[in-house]
């Protein structure tokens, strides 16, 4: 992947159909009440969409089995093989439920020694657990002897959003102050903090700005929702930890770049957010 060649690198994009069905219909239904209707694309169609615009996307599913009962529509095994095919775009992640426990750990391992999986995707509120819950630590150490990020869910959350009971959603999970814990107990396992965390959004400001090792990703909200104090921080203290993401296809990376442009962000900021500090946390040589 030749950083140069790119303008942006999301790191924030679902996986809702694998190619193994072409059947289509029911993953966007979780998100419909709050994106409207979305599109379902397999690894391949998400490589040439982002391929298109010379972008690099972060791609992954969310395995939730301890509250939903099934696995993912797409497997972690799936994305990896298909992301390796189309390695100049697309950087794969996978996903374990921590309820899985020791299964879930080995399998953690062999995706990263056999599938080249480069970070790992939770959602707390999707999988039903705080991620300072000691239930999850040995899902961390293996992601932190890898020396790759683990990227958790933040703040509200489209999922269940309308739904009666909220469709078993506890929003509590995803308050980011629980990652404090995590940053201090794994120093050197990189944490991104997806979203703007609302109604957290100080709580994400204060741990990523006192723990070295955490970011922030911009998905999930178009930029002109953006608080004050999250656009402040991204031209001053953490102008060198702030990503950008899409959360695509719920949000398209057309739309928020056009609604960031727009946004009082100084110029010499805007191509670190957009591509310079996800190329760094990721490795990726500039050529």
């Amino acid at each position: 992947m030749k950083i140069d060649d790119l303008i942006a690198i999301d790191v924030h994009t679902h996986v809702l159909a694998s190619t193994h069905n072409p059947t289509r219909g029911g993953e966007s239904d979780k998100l419909s009440g709050t994106f409207g209707n979305i599109p379902e694309l397999t690894v391949p169609e998400l490589a040439a969409y982002y391929r298109e615009r010379r972008m690099a996307a972060v791609v992954f599913t969310v395995d939730s089995p301890a509250r939903t009962g099934r696995g993912p529509t797409v497997s972690n095994e799936e994305i990896a093989g298909l992301a390796a095919d189309a390695s100049d775009v697309l950087i794969p992640f996978a996903s374990i439920d921590p309820h899985r426990g020791a299964e879930g750990v080995a399998a953690a391992r062999r995706l990263i020694e056999d599938f080249g999986v480069r970070g790992f995707k939770f959602h707390p509120s999707d999988q039903g657990f705080y991620p300072n819950d000691r239930l999850a630590y040995p899902l961390y150490e293996v992601i932190a002897e890898a020396g790759i990020p683990a990227l958790f869910h933040s703040g509200q959350t489209g999922v269940g959003a309308g739904q009666r009971g909220g469709g078993g959603i506890r929003l509590k999970y995803s308050n980011p102050l629980h990652l404090d814990d995590v940053a201090v107990d794994f120093p050197d396992m990189p944490i991104i903090i997806a979203h703007p965390s609302f109604p957290w959004q100080d709580e994400a400001l204060a741990v990523a700005g006192h723990k070295p090792q955490v970011y922030i990703d911009l998905s999930g909200w178009s930029p002109k929702y953006f608080p004050d104090s999250l656009v402040a921080q991204v031209n001053s203290l953490l102008k060198h930890k702030v990503l950008f993401g899409s959360d695509f296809p719920a949000i398209t990376p057309d739309r928020w770049l056009g609604d960031f442009a727009k946004l009082p962000i100084k110029d010499e900021v805007r191509p670190l957010v957009l591509r310079d500090n996800a190329a760094r946390l990721f490795g990726m040589e500039k050529k």
